[in-house]
């Protein structure tokens, strides 16, 4: 296994098994622990439990897969640290394909994460589908993840040390790139309606028209691989690790959404009780597309839950 840097700058893992990641990644983690350490960062007390939910509709079976593969090798890498962490992952079927997904989890092997499936309620939708995890969950922490993302090894170790070293945030987003190693730069400012119509419809030959306008709204003038952002008003729902005591004083994903909005409205409303950080060196790979490759039935759910959105948070045309 050896590690490189892609041409963005962020690391590219190479890896001839798993065992040597692994190693490769606690030497690192445990050198950073220590040097952390050093500096006055309290160690974590006790032993963390941390709780996973991935809601599933008709998903892509192979990503899903590398999704729940990423998942158990960064778990091996917390179980191998002095402040292990146990995990438990909720599987919701809103698809009604219990079994495909039992045969995805026994393709992983031997685990110690406790899985277990959460079927037969039909499709509820995104947010609904991840309260059903939330509600049946009593962890430290609870990771709200998309089928789609690859973790990086490291990531749940860093991911829960800041935590442990920021007890005023409630909700973390991580580095987000794309299937290239580019930056997708999810977190966002509050949204003009302008903005919603210009990134997730118009051509992109017209999209360059609105390049400045869209930079900021992506918060690309802050957004980097380096440096902690503190309270970034919206994060995606692809990865948001929170506090499981914040998530349910706010009652998980408001269930008025059936599918998108859901996070930029969670992520308004955790501004209200914790801090909100992103975390560069906590890194992950989302594999997503958006509502305007996906045809008029997203289009049209897209637009009723803006609609929701405006009507709660108040409405910015430009």
């Amino acid at each position: 296994m050896r590690v490189g840097v892609s041409g963005s700058g962020r690391r590219v893992w190479h890896t001839s098994s798993c065992a040597s990641v692994i190693g490769f990644v606690i030497n690192n983690v445990v050198s950073h622990s220590s040097s952390s350490a050093a500096r006055g960062v309290p160690e974590p007390i006790g032993k963390r439990r941390l709780s996973i939910s991935i809601v599933t509709f008709r998903p892509d079976h192979a990503l899903l897969a590398r999704t729940l593969s990423s998942v158990e090798t960064a778990r091996r890498v917390l179980g191998h640290l002095p402040s292990q962490c146990a995990v438990d992952a909720f599987l919701v079927d809103n698809g009604g394909e219990a079994t495909s997904l039992a045969d995805i989890r026994s393709g992983i092997g031997t685990t110690e994460i406790d899985y277990k499936t959460l079927t037969g309620h039909g499709n509820v939708g995104y947010g609904r589908g991840h309260n059903l995890a939330i509600d049946a969950t009593d962890s430290t922490y609870h990771l709200i993840l998309n089928p789609d993302i690859d973790i990086e090894p490291d990531a749940l170790v860093r991911a829960l040390d800041f935590l442990d070293a920021h007890p005023e945030v409630g909700l973390l987003t991580p580095w987000i790139g794309d299937d290239r190693g580019h930056a997708q730069y999810l977190c966002r400012r509050f949204p003009a309606l302008f903005d919603l119509l210009v990134r997730g419809f118009l051509p992109a030959r017209m999209r360059r028209w609105f390049a400045g306008r869209l930079a900021r709204y992506e918060m690309r003038d802050v957004i980097n691989d380096r440096e902690v952002v503190w309270d970034p008003p919206i994060v995606s729902g692809c990865f948001m690790l929170f506090r499981t005591e914040v998530l349910k004083k706010l009652g998980g994903f408001d269930p008025r959404y059936f599918l998108y909005f859901e996070d930029y409205d969670l992520s308004l409303r955790t501004h209200e009780i914790a801090r909100v950080a992103y975390v560069p060196s906590v890194r992950v790979i989302h594999h997503g597309g958006g509502a305007s490759r996906k045809g008029f039935a997203h289009i049209r759910m897209f637009a009723a839950s803006a609609f929701k959105f405006y009507n709660r948070f108040g409405w910015r045309l430009w």
